[in-house]
């Protein structure tokens, strides 16, 4: 693959590179930001099964990223971070996937944020239990996504959660926290009824 950049990505003030870490199959989602308006540029996967070595899956997927960060240039990455189950080695295994990932965004200078699984589908489908379909349903009809465009791999809606979840906590105000009330009165004097 040539790392020529996707012409598209110029039409929008922000992109966001989505990331559904895995072994066997990374799912990715590109989100371009106009304003207010999130769209879907582009999402797909990363096959691994091919690879019988752990290590050849990790330089696959430094290589696959590093070539999708050259290909759309992202402004920010936000990536799922690994549920912790009870299988050691799967989730050794698993956060190297994820921290490989993230070293090739960092080489190219992409700042990264990192979500639970719950908070993504919180902020899709407004229920941290979502099943995998839901949030592909939910995403499907917020980006405006035709049903033939959507993968067989959910790793792919996945990864656009999580995109689509970094846009939205972006998005909300900043709200400056007051230490005590001795600190609000002094900052607010105005507002203090004598």
């Amino acid at each position: 693959m040539d790392n020529k950049v996707d012409e598209r990505v110029r039409d929008y003030q922000r992109v966001i590179l989505g990331v559904d870490p895995g072994t066997n199959v990374m799912g990715y989602g590109i989100l371009g930001v106009n304003g207010k308006k999130p769209s879907l540029i582009a999402m797909g996967v990363i096959k691994l099964n091919k690879f019988e070595c752990h290590y050849m899956r990790l330089k696959r997927i430094y290589d696959r990223i590093l070539e999708i960060c050259n290909q759309y240039l992202p402004d920010e990455m936000a990536i799922e971070a690994p549920f912790f189950g009870k299988n050691v080695q799967s989730m050794l295994k698993l956060g190297r996937a994820q921290g490989v990932a993230m070293a090739a965004a960092l080489s190219r200078e992409v700042p990264i944020t990192e979500y639970e699984p719950r908070k993504i589908k919180m902020a899709i489908t407004g229920n941290g239990a979502s099943s995998k379909e839901q949030v592909q349903e939910m995403l499907r009809r917020i980006l405006s996504i035709p049903r033939e465009n959507l993968l067989p791999e959910l790793d792919a809606t996945d990864a656009l959660a999580a995109a689509l979840c970094h846009f939205y906590e972006s998005e909300k105000p900043v709200v400056a926290k007051s230490t005590s009330w001795k600190d609000y009165i002094a900052k607010n004097p105005d507002k203090i009824k004598k």
